[in-house]
C-alpha cells in the first residue's frame, strides 16, 4: 500500500516565504519604530488577513462607504458574533447583548467609569498587559497588583492575593484570558474559584479580555468567565476582537458583551459614545472574519502551533539559561532573563546586543524587571534568526 504524503497547507508555505524585507515594506509599527531591529514587541501577527476580509475591506472602498457606522451593519456584526461564539466556543449570546466599541480597552473604561463604586481600586493581576496599569491610574483608581502564581506547572491565577485585595475595597478584577503575556489559558476549576472569591464582595465586576481567545493552541481550550454561572454572568463584562486572530487592530472595531441585565439597560446612556467610535470599515471586515474566515483561522492555529514547537526547541538550543514556559494560547512568549544578571533591562540588552525588539517587562508588574515579553507570530525563518541572534548575544554576554 503506498503512503500518502501529508498534506502542506499552502497557506504555511507562503508565510514561511516571508522575508524581513517584505515585513519592513508594510510600514506597520512593529517593523517600522524601531527601525534597527526586528520587531517582536507589538502582538499582532504577521501573516495579513483571511481573503473574505480583504474582499469586505474592498467591496466598502468599491461603494465609498466610509461613514457612521450603520445600523444595518450593527446587526450583522451582533449576529455574526454570536454565531462565531456559539460555533466556536458553544456559548448562546442574544444577539442584543453585544455591543460594539472601537478596542477592548475602550470596554475597560467603560467598565471602570460606569460598572464600579466610584474611587473603588482595580485588581490586576501581574505580570499584565501594560495598559492594564496605565488605564485605571488615568481614569484616578488605584491599582493594586496581584502577581500570579508560577511553578512548575505554570502561571495561575492567586485567588487568596485577589480576595485580600478585594476585602481592601477592591471594586473590579482585570481577567485576561487567554493571559497576555505567560499565554496561560485558564482552567474552568481557575475560573470557577475567582468567581467564588468575587462573589463574597458585593458589587465586585470582573473585567474579562478575551480577545485571544480565537488563538488557543492545542490541546488548550477556551473557556468564556460569563458562561461558568449565573453569578459570573452578572460579575462580567466581557470584551473581544478579531484584531489579534485576523490582524485587524488598526481597524478600531470590538465587541463588548453584556451578560449583566443591569449593563445592558445602562448601555443606551453610558455607552452611547463608546459605539459611535467604532469604524465602519472595521465592522464590515469583523463580519467577514467571523463568518467566512474559519478556514484561515484553522490554517493560522495550525502554524502558529508549528511556531509554538518551533520555539520551545530555539529557547532549548539557544537560550537555555532563560525561564520559559510554552505558551498555551495567545502567540506570545514570556522569558525570564533573571540568570543573565544585567545591569539594564533585557529588553535593552536585546535591543542593542541583538537587534531584536521586545517588550519590556518592568512595563508588567512590580517584579518583572527581569523579563521580556516576545511576539512570535512571525514567518519561521523570521523566528529562528530573532532566537538565534538574541542566543548570540547571551553567549557573548556569559563568555
Amino acid at each position: 500500500m503506498t503512503a500518502v504524503a501529508p498534506r502542506i497547507d499552502p497557506l504555511h508555505q507562503a508565510w514561511d516565504a516571508i522575508d524581513e524585507a517584505e515585513l519592513r515594506r508594510r510600514h506597520s509599527l512593529k517593523w517600522s519604530d524601531v527601525p534597527e531591529a526586528m520587531g517582536a514587541f507589538i502582538a499582532e501577527a504577521d501573516f495579513g488577513t483571511a481573503p473574505a476580509v480583504d474582499a469586505a475591506m474592498r467591496d466598502v472602498i468599491d461603494r465609498a462607504g466610509y461613514g457612521y457606522l450603520p445600523q444595518w451593519l450593527l446587526a450583522e456584526l451582533r449576529e455574526a458574533y454570536t454565531d462565531f461564539a456559539r460555533e466556536r466556543y458553544g456559548q448562546s449570546i442574544a444577539p442584543e447583548r453585544v455591543q460594539i466599541i472601537p478596542d477592548v480597552l475602550a470596554g475597560l473604561e467603560h467598565a471602570i467609569n460606569y460598572l464600579t463604586r466610584p474611587g473603588s481600586p482595580v485588581v490586576v493581576p501581574t505580570p499584565a498587559y501594560m495598559p492594564f496599569l496605565e488605564i485605571p491610574v488615568r481614569l484616578g483608581r488605584e491599582i493594586i497588583e496581584v502577581p500570579m502564581l508560577h511553578d512548575d506547572a505554570g502561571w495561575r491565577l492567586d485567588p487568596v492575593g485577589i480576595d485580600a485585595a478585594l476585602e481592601a475595597g477592591a471594586g473590579l478584577v482585570i481577567l485576561c484570558n487567554p493571559h497576555n503575556p505567560t499565554g496561560h489559558v485558564a482552567s474552568r476549576a481557575e475560573l470557577e474559584e475567582l468567581s467564588t472569591v468575587v462573589e463574597k464582595h458585593e458589587g465586585v465586576r470582573v473585567f474579562v479580555d478575551e480577545i485571544h481567545a480565537p488563538v488557543v493552541l492545542g490541546p488548550a481550550r477556551h473557556l468564556s468567565y460569563a458562561t461558568l454561572s449565573p453569578a459570573a454572568a452578572r460579575q462580567a463584562v466581557t470584551a473581544t476582537s478579531t484584531s489579534k486572530a485576523f490582524a485587524l487592530p488598526g481597524l478600531k472595531c470590538a465587541q463588548l458583551i453584556l451578560s449583566n441585565d443591569d449593563d445592558l439597560a445602562g448601555w443606551a446612556q453610558d455607552g452611547v459614545r463608546a459605539g459611535k467610535l467604532a469604524s465602519t470599515v472595521g465592522a464590515a471586515a469583523n463580519v467577514a472574519a467571523y463568518r467566512e474566515g474559519g478556514a484561515w483561522l484553522a490554517s493560522l492555529l495550525g502554524y502558529l502551533e508549528s511556531l509554538r514547537t518551533e520555539l520551545d526547541a530555539l529557547v532549548e538550543q539557544h537560550l537555555a539559561c532563560l525561564g520559559y514556559d510554552s505558551p498555551e494560547g495567545t502567540y506570545i512568549a514570556w522569558l525570564d532573563c533573571s540568570s543573565l544578571h544585567l545591569n539594564e533591562s533585557p529588553a535593552a540588552f536585546f535591543l542593542r546586543e541583538a537587534g531584536v525588539a521586545v517588550s519590556d517587562g518592568a512595563a508588567c508588574g512590580a517584579g518583572f524587571a527581569a523579563h521580556v515579553r516576545l511576539v512570535f507570530a512571525t514567518p519561521r525563518p523570521v523566528l529562528r534568526s530573532m532566537i538565534e541572534r538574541m542566543g548570540e548575544a547571551v553567549r557573548r554576554h556569559q563568555a
